[in-house]
């Protein structure tokens, strides 16, 4: 990978504000226009100006430009959105993960470790330790992330980790319904979400969310869920929420039902849950990696593809049930374990997480769009389901040049 001034180059000391980059052996570009799920163009070029996009085609045609950026034969994507998170949070809970692997069943108990470390950091360690995972992501091809709440549950907790997650993305979401504290009475915490703790947070948040979940005693009705994402949107936040992890139950039917952006684990889903997801405008975000570190049925991709279900793909990044931030790894589970093309878990890896966060500005390789790119150490995309576990993926920066490794 060279870069080097195009032939064009402003005269010394003028800004840089177009970068050519080239030697694009396949270029995913997730354009209709260009045929295909993903607009697929070999021997490639994308000249990149201020940020966006500003043309995609022939290598051969590529207009001039003020940096040139020779890639040699590598693939590029549209840089990987992870559209569920939970990267603000202090300790790890690997002995829980010990536990669960020598046959322990996960009921999100966990939280309350991952909630007492995280109160007991100071803003920066947090910060620091968020700052670290977010050069993982990038380092990894991930260019645009969400990141939740959930790890504090008091007023000013929720507030504080919302403030610095606000600080990495504008994807903010309000999970102050991620679980029941321990000793405090549900209606009285319910109270406090929709109210004070919601009224805090909100500034700070572009999303609410609620863990609902009948087969866990630490989760959230259907009842207490609607009244959750009822206060949110009334508060202007847009809704999502975390449903049929654990077993069957209210969280998808409700999400259709509310209009939420995103429904997200659906697990275990009925066919009364496929037909709602179908007939409706929620994306079921799939988190494969829970299932690999819970040791849990993976979701049907297949099923919902099937029928017409639009699907995200998302790490969700947390210490307790998957503490990696891997897209590619999320894209090789999703094609081993749930029955997904290499193209179609690209294309929810990006394009799919673009629609699941309600975003139009990612996820495609277009003209007017964000440069959110990623290259590929490889000549195709498959190789990201084909060598699990290498480190093949990295962003580009906003003006095509590569992100170090770390």
């Amino acid at each position: 990978m060279t870069t080097t001034p195009a032939s064009r180059t402003p005269a010394g000391g003028m800004p840089v504000t177009s970068t050519l980059v080239t030697g694009i052996a396949e270029l995913v570009t997730n354009d209709p226009a260009h045929g295909g799920r993903l607009g697929l163009l070999t021997d490639a070029a994308v000249v990149v100006s201020r940020g966006e996009v500003a043309w995609v085609g022939p290598a051969a045609r590529a207009p001039a430009a003020d940096r040139r950026v020779d890639l040699h034969g590598r693939a590029v994507v549209p840089g990987f959105v992870d559209a569920h998170t939970h990267l603000v949070f202090a300790g790890d809970r690997a002995a829980e993960f010990a536990a669960r692997m020598a046959g322990e069943r996960y009921d999100g108990g966990g939280i309350a470790t991952t909630v007492a470390a995280t109160r007991a950091a100071d803003d920066a360690t947090l910060r620091a330790l968020l700052a670290a995972r977010m050069a993982e992501l990038r380092a990894q091809g991930t260019t645009t992330v969400e990141i939740k709440s959930g790890y504090g549950l008091s007023v000013a907790e929720e507030a504080r980790l919302l403030r610095l997650a606000a600080e990495v993305t504008g994807e903010t979401t309000f999970l102050g319904a991620h679980v029941v504290p321990a000793g405090v009475d549900r209606s009285e915490y319910l109270e406090l979400v929709i109210g004070p703790m919601l009224a805090a947070c909100a500034p700070h948040s572009r999303w609410v969310d609620v863990f609902c979940e009948s087969a866990s005693p630490h989760a959230f009705d259907g009842d207490e869920a609607r009244a959750v994402l009822e206060a949110g949107r009334r508060a202007g936040l847009g809704l999502r929420v975390h449903g049929n992890q654990l077993a069957p139950g209210p969280g998808v039917a409700l999400a259709v039902q509310l209009g939420a952006a995103s429904v997200d684990h659906c697990t275990h889903l009925t066919a009364a849950d496929v037909d709602a997801l179908a007939a409706g405008h929620t994306v079921a975000t799939l988190l494969p990696g829970v299932e690999f570190s819970t040791r849990s049925p993976y979701p049907d991709a297949r099923r919902l593809l099937d029928a017409g279900v639009p699907i995200a793909l998302a790490t969700d990044c947390n210490p307790g049930t998957c503490y990696s931030s891997s897209m590619p790894l999320v894209i090789a589970l999703a094609v081993r374990e749930m029955g997904m093309t290499p193209a179609e878990a690209l294309w929810s890896a990006t394009a799919g997480g673009a629609a699941a966060l309600r975003r139009d500005d990612i996820g495609i390789l277009a003209p007017g769009r964000r440069a959110d790119l990623a290259v590929l150490d490889a000549p195709t995309h498959l190789h990201l389901a084909y060598r699990p576990g290498v480190p093949i993926a990295r962003a580009l920066a906003g003006d095509g040049t590569p992100a170090p490794r770390r």
